[in-house]
């Protein structure tokens, strides 16, 4: 029996349809975890662990202590002394302890600037409460800016190779702030007009 002409363009459709969503949804589900599995995380130290940061970028040199006090929980100590904005460090914090790296490379320490590391947007020193220090150092994003590269804490192994991970933009919107940005907002109180206090012109007499 002769299937009709769209009959057997419609079964191929289907077919083709059917192993689209075979390798997307099943198998690349699959490669898809693998990959998140694979997934690093870039410091294992809590937030609690963290008394002080230094940011370096190309515009601003800040630092930041913890605060013995409950509030604010940041301090700024330079280049000005006043409270941080608790929720922008909060922000940078969270990448810091929760941020993975989505992998790594091996590369030779002479290529460190086509990774942008010689010029970095940023570096974070982090010191913590048992006085041991940690470094990030974010160099450029990648061709389609979904990852930066970064060095943690940076090592030159025997080989003269150093390990770059590729972590998340967000890291760049965390640094690459005005010093504004980091100082605690401070709440504006509206005043409200003081009644006029002239008065009225006295009404003359007929």
């Amino acid at each position: 029996m002769k299937l009709p002409k769209t009959t057997l363009i419609l079964m191929l459709l289907a077919l083709g349809l059917g192993g689209f969503v075979y390798f997307y949804e099943i198998q690349g589900a699959t490669q898809r975890e693998e990959a998140k599995a694979n997934q690093q995380q870039i410091f294992s130290f809590a937030e609690d662990d963290v008394q002080a940061l230094t940011i370096k970028t190309p515009k601003l040199t800040l630092n930041l202590e913890r605060n013995p006090q409950p509030q604010p929980k940041w301090l700024l100590k330079s280049p000005v002394s006043e409270p941080a904005n608790d929720a922008i460090v909060s922000y940078l914090m969270d990448l810091l302890i929760k941020g993975k790296s989505d992998r790594d490379l091996l590369v030779p320490a002479n290529q460190t600037g086509d990774f942008g590391l010689n010029q970095p947007q940023a570096t974070i020193n982090i010191k913590l409460k048992n006085q041991k220090t940690h470094q990030i150092i974010l160099g450029k994003a990648d061709f389609n800016r979904r990852f930066v590269y970064a060095q943690v804490d940076p090592i030159t192994q025997a080989n003269g190779n150093i390990n770059l991970l590729l972590v998340s933009t967000d890291f760049e919107n965390a640094v690459n702030r005005e010093l504004s940005e980091w100082k605690q907002p401070t709440n504006q109180v509206e005043q409200t007009p003081t009644p006029s206090t002239t008065e009225p012109t006295p009404t003359q007499s007929q």
